[in-house]
């Protein structure tokens, strides 16, 4: 990657659900939707191509002899004040603090898509809610069935539930496959759902004892964050030390300290005012995204994703129940939960798929959905916090998992590669050069009006061309004449 930062979103207005009277199932985004979708997306593959570029390098580190055992010695150093219970080690500060950063990003995205995008309006969020709950729940399902069948531990249902967006952009930009802008939207919305999911099977299963005296600092001190945000203060120097104070709270309270970063997150107003041309929300979603993308994530990944690969433990992943659940879960579950509960959406809505795509084109997304990568590998050392053998084989599973879902999804999205190239480029035509992509201009007089003075132009240009070639052309031949008649 050229930069650990990612670009600026460009300054559009806030997406406007796509209009569905069509009864389109993932037909063509309004324009400000597709530019702000797009704009998202970019900026989550610069963060996956990081996070990808980390795991290799944890996988690296932990799996080379000579320099192994300096990986776990690394991951066993605390820091921090005892005094305030956060002598952590650096394992944990990333699973627990750095992400906390990356949950408060999405945080603000949930919001935004609750007031500002598709999930606003009932019946364009079915789509994604209803393929996001079967895209969690079937997974579930296949790892309780495999270890019901294999006498194996319930502890990890939650590990193949969750997608990770960043890291399957990743995948599709390092294979160089495009996606039509409505399969992309989908695909980031159902991702921005899943997030919420996994944050509720977070803090409602992996929470077992409560501090009720610091989880009521916590909510004070949540309580104080908003009426700060309502009364319009500004400045970091505020919210920034108030966040540490609402986080440790949060930490020492026994509910994972993620949640912290959500709840702060779903405060921020995302929607503009008259004058405005960011929300708050969106403001600060731009400031902090390139610390979430370009630090936190990859750091968590650096610091867990070094499990061991020998012959032995990928042996393993496949003849335990524990961890064959997790593999059969994100690569077999994701794909039919997702792709099952689409088809019923649309069945029960009679909607109709866009023309211009076909189901395998559902499948192929709901196969890269399989890619569980940040949130399962959390969900992993949450699970099996107390066999730490267990810990690393699961999360060997979701590696592996996560790579036969990737190579299963780039197969089915490159042999329809073409299609998706002729659908993106045609999405993107702008023949009259005025920022607005022709697709959209269709009803648009002035813009036929433009586009029939460019072609009679262009038609002028070639008239004057074809009597200048006729001209130069007459002129060669009587030069060719008149050197024949010349006498010798």
């Amino acid at each position: 990657m050229p930069s650990n930062r990612p670009p600026e979103v460009s300054l559009v207005a806030a997406p406007s659900p796509t209009d569905h009277k069509s009864r389109t199932l993932l037909g063509r985004l309004s324009l400000p939707e597709r530019r702000f979708v797009g704009d998202a997306l970019r900026a989550e593959t610069v963060g996956g191509v990081l996070l990808l570029v980390a795991a290799i390098a944890a996988l690296l580190w932990a799996n080379i002899p000579s320099i192994s055992d300096s990986y776990y010695n690394v991951l066993s150093v605390h820091i921090g004040p005892a005094s305030l219970g956060l002598d952590l080690s650096l394992q944990h500060w990333a699973a627990d603090g750095l992400l906390a950063i990356f949950f408060f990003v999405a945080g603000v995205e949930l919001k935004r898509e609750l007031v500002a995008g598709d999930l606003r309006d009932a019946k364009a969020a079915a789509l994604p809610v209803i393929a996001a709950l079967c895209g969690m729940a079937v997974p579930a399902l296949v790892y309780v069935v495999v270890n019901t069948a294999g006498s194996g531990s319930m502890a990890g249902w939650a590990v193949p539930t969750a997608t990770d967006i960043a890291f399957a952009l990743a995948v599709l930009a390092v294979i160089g496959t495009s996606l039509p802008s409505a399969l992309r939207a989908f695909l980031l919305t159902l991702a921005v759902v899943d997030d919420l999911f996994a944050i509720l099977i977070i803090a409602v299963f992996f929470t077992q004892e409560i501090d009720f005296l610091a989880l009521g600092g916590a909510v004070v001190g949540l309580a104080l964050f908003w009426f700060l945000l309502h009364r319009g203060v500004r400045g970091w120097y505020v919210y920034l030390p108030l966040a540490l104070v609402i986080w440790g709270l949060m930490y020492n309270s026994g509910v994972h300290a993620t949640i912290a970063g959500v709840a702060m997150g779903l405060m921020l107003r995302c929607t503009r005012r008259d004058g405005e041309q960011q929300s708050p929300g969106e403001h600060i979603e731009h400031l902090v995204r390139p610390v979430s993308a370009g630090l936190a994530v990859p750091l968590f990944a650096l610091f867990s994703a070094g499990v061991s690969l020998s012959d032995e433990a990928i042996a393993q992943v496949f003849t335990r129940p524990e961890t064959l659940g997790v593999v059969l879960g994100l690569v077999v579950g994701k794909t039919v939960g997702i792709f099952g509960g689409t088809w019923l959406a649309a069945r029960f809505t009679r909607a109709e798929l866009n023309k211009d795509l076909a189901w395998p084109d559902v499948l192929a997304v709901a196969s890269l959905a399989g890619i569980g990568f940040t949130v399962s590998l959390l969900i992993g050392e949450l699970a099996f916090t107390g066999d730490p053998v267990l810990t690393d084989e699961v999360k060997a599973a979701v590696l592996i998992g996560s790579l036969i879902a990737a190579v299963i999804a780039c197969v089915m999205l490159k042999l329809r590669n073409r299609k998706y190239k002729a659908l993106t480029d045609a999405e993107e035509r702008d023949e009259d050069l005025d920022g607005i992509p022709d697709i959209y201009e269709q009803d648009n007089p002035d813009y036929h009006l433009r586009m029939a003075k460019i072609y009679e132009d262009r038609a002028a240009e070639h008239r004057r061309k074809a009597e200048e070639a006729g001209a130069a052309a007459l002129q060669t031949a009587a030069g060719s004449t008149t050197e024949g008649d010349r006498p010798a």
